[in-house]
């Protein structure tokens, strides 16, 4: 993937997704123009534009668009639930269109539209301890540590807590820690979960790279693997997080996510702000 500089007012979009915000880059038409330098300086909140991730949409030959992540330290994500379906709704208004294609580095995706909402197949999780990934093989559905976390793959490793009261739980100091574990070599994100029923979970997340945020897609889906693969919940749930609801259902060609996407502004960088990156 070649970089240039960025061009000069870089235009962007600021979008949500039940409070996890993204800016998105529209690079089609060109070489990519992300870096980790200009990633960390629009993700710092206070000199910046601030964001959990960022998505970067790029010209496809085999899907609608290609989509790259990034995370607001400067380092790579390699999924974005959330994005994915904010990016999702910016297409599918584009194109006039009920499904669009999205390729990321989890592959094709589709993006289907729901009125008032939006559907992202986040493809099959990776359940083999080599493709979550982690450091040696051990039982993926009861780690070696504390508290026995699920490990799933989504595009990004996850480490899935079950918690009574999640209230309680200390999500910086916890998720910080885990995040770093030796098990995990490309970092994880770290979700904890109340079981509320059979069809309904609670659950925060601490992502690498970013911290806590307010809603993470392919954690949300990691979750709902994990629940059902524990026996603690059907396939098919609602999952309240900390910006609202998603539903989640893991079906046989994936786990589908669903839930609102708002754009909340359409701006330009200035150019003496690029050329300081």
């Amino acid at each position: 993937m070649q970089q240039q500089t960025p061009p000069p007012n870089l235009p962007f979009l600021k979008m949500h997704g039940l409070g996890n915000d993204f800016v998105i880059i529209d690079s089609r038409g060109r070489d990519a123009v992300v870096t980790p330098d200009l990633a960390k300086a629009i993700g710092d909140r206070h000199c910046g534009v601030g964001f959990d991730q960022l998505a970067e949409i790029r010209s496809s030959e085999a899907a609608d668009i290609d989509l790259d992540f990034w995370n607001s330290d400067g380092s790579r994500a390699g999924a974005c639930g959330n994005a994915t379906r904010c990016v999702g709704r910016l297409m599918l208004d584009e194109l006039g269109r009920d499904e669009v294609t999205i390729r990321t580095e989890r592959g094709i995706l589709i993006a289907r539209d729901m009125g008032d909402e939006v559907s992202v197949n986040m493809g099959h999780p990776q359940l083999m301890w080599d493709e979550v990934p982690l450091s040696h093989p051990v039982d993926t559905e009861f780690l070696p540590l504390e508290g026995e976390p699920v490990a799933v793959g989504m595009g990004n490793p996850h480490a899935v807590f079950f918690v009574e009261d999640i209230k309680a739980v200390d999500v910086p100091g916890w998720g910080r820690k885990v995040e770093f574990d030796p098990l995990f070599p490309q970092r994880t994100n770290v979700e904890f979960a109340e079981i509320r029923s059979r069809d309904e979970i609670r659950m925060r997340v601490w992502e690498r790279g970013t911290g806590i945020t307010l809603a993470c897609g392919s954690g949300a889906c990691a979750t709902a693997v994990a629940a059902s693969l524990r026996g603690l919940t059907d396939k098919k749930v609602r999952m309240e997080v900390d910006g609202g609801w998603l539903t989640l259902e893991w079906r046989d060609d994936g786990v589908w996510m669903t839930g609102p996407t708002q754009l909340v502004f359409k701006a330009e960088f200035d150019t003496s702000f690029l050329e300081r990156v």
